[in-house]
């Protein structure tokens, strides 16, 4: 719950409070895109070694890109 408490708290500061929506259906679509593209893409994981989801995947792409050009 911990975690569920800190996200909630950084949704609130971050998106929440800067925001009006005509419809609770709408404001429901904002929330999901915020936090599917902007939070959970962008903030840094520490299971990924302090990387964004994007970042380590692009590493992880690129690295595999290079080791089948060199085998």
């Amino acid at each position: 719950m911990r975690w569920l408490s800190r996200s909630g708290r950084r949704l609130r500061l971050k998106f929440y409070d800067r925001k009006r929506w005509s419809t609770r259906d709408t404001a429901r679509q904002a929330v999901a895109y915020w936090i599917e593209v902007v939070y959970n893409r962008r903030r840094r994981h520490s299971s990924l070694g302090m990387v964004s989801p994007v970042d380590f995947e692009n590493h992880t792409t690129q690295t595999r890109n290079e080791e089948e050009i060199a085998a």
